[in-house]
């Protein structure tokens, strides 16, 4: 029950980040952004691979901006960031 409600406020935290200004998404973002593997390797070790691989295909798709940002600054990269 407790992981049910840890996602459910990840999940509104996420909806509430979204809504801010981009300049002011960063802090919350990076936050959600660690915090997401965690709960989902919790979802896996509770429910099941099947639910880990749904909630991780949910996480990458939300956060694919910000994934490809990370890769491409890993390959040494500098990709531009919107004002």
């Amino acid at each position: 029950m407790m992981l049910l409600l840890l996602c459910i406020g990840w999940v509104f935290a996420s909806a509430g980040v979204a809504m801010l200004p981009m300049r002011r998404q960063y802090v919350p973002g990076v936050a959600l952004l660690i915090a997401a593997p965690v709960l989902i390797v919790a979802i896996g070790m509770q429910m099941g691979w099947i639910y880990a691989a749904l909630g991780l295909a949910a996480f990458v798709s939300m956060f694919r901006n910000p994934l490809r940002y990370i890769a491409a600054r890993l390959r040494g990269e500098h990709p531009e960031i919107p004002q």
